[in-house]
């Protein structure tokens, strides 16, 4: 029986994690996708800040580039290490600074950036959530090639299973996988940012925060979705309720995407 789903498996496409290496010096996939990440959305907020009524300037964007980076590799390592690896890196706290090797949590990053803005918008005198629904439009790109980088690594595969697409991940084990990685850069990352975007072009979209909640539902609603399918992390697996890390780490998500996007039109 397992050789025939071994049969049935789609190849997976071995490509090497390190895209250019020069001596000790190396540029990987997995930093490539945040730098992509990075750029694009700092691209597409400069497109907005010049043509919408925002009151976030160019340079605002320009300056703020420099806080969504820190906020993004800092938050995301953390929350790796706090949500997900902590018992590890106390016995070994110099690999958390290893952050070329993988490991980073979304949900950190997505902290990491909220305090970042909060931080930025007070400094600048900035109304928050006009820089949080700019932010919510653009977070779906870098989502996606983060999602695609954790493909070509092979990690964060899915459970086994025989569908026709499912693939022999090289860490996974003999038997096909999800390649829950692509699930997550389509959920993730394409239908909600065609999502958002649509939403920004309607009456309904310039709500202050409806594009805040818009995101952080949706983003929730695609995780635990694909969690489902995704292979839980070995030294955790399921949690309460038979619940993974990442559904757990998605409800306060929910609850408060729903007050943005539920709450009156007035309300500041």
């Amino acid at each position: 029986m397992n050789s025939a789903i071994q049969f049935l498996a789609v190849s997976f496409p071995e490509i090497d994690p390190i895209l250019i290496e020069l001596g000790p010096f190396a540029i990987r996939w997995y930093a490539l996708a945040y730098i992509t990440g990075l750029i694009l959305g700092w691209r597409l907020m400069l497109h907005f800040a010049k043509s919408d009524k925002s009151p976030l300037t160019p340079e605002h964007i320009d300056d703020f580039l420099v806080w969504a980076t820190l906020g993004v590799i800092l938050g995301g390592r953390l929350g790796y290490v706090l949500f997900y690896k902590p018992d590890y890196y106390i016995t070994d706290p110099l690999e958390i600074v290893k952050i070329w090797e993988g490991g980073m949590s979304f949900h950190g990053g997505f902290l990491g950036v909220v305090i970042a803005a909060i931080l930025f918008s007070r400094k600048r005198s900035i109304p928050p959530l006009a820089l949080a629904d700019m932010l919510a439009t653009v977070a779906p790109v870098g989502l996606f090639f983060g999602r695609i980088a954790n493909f070509i690594n092979g990690e964060l595969f899915g459970r086994v299973t025989d569908v026709s697409w499912a693939m022999v991940f090289p860490n996974g084990g003999p038997l096909p996988r999800h390649p829950s990685q692509l699930y997550e850069a389509l959920l993730e990352g394409a239908v909600l940012f065609v999502l958002v975007m649509i939403l920004r072009q309607t009456k309904f979209g310039q709500k202050p925060g409806l594009l805040t909640g818009t995101f952080l539902v949706g983003y929730a609603a695609s995780r635990g979705f694909v969690e489902l399918f995704r292979q839980p992390d070995a030294h955790l697996g399921f949690l309460l309720g038979g619940a993974t890390m990442g559904q757990l780490l998605s409800i306060p998500m929910v609850l408060i995407g729903l007050y943005f996007i539920l709450r009156p039109a007035a309300s500041r």
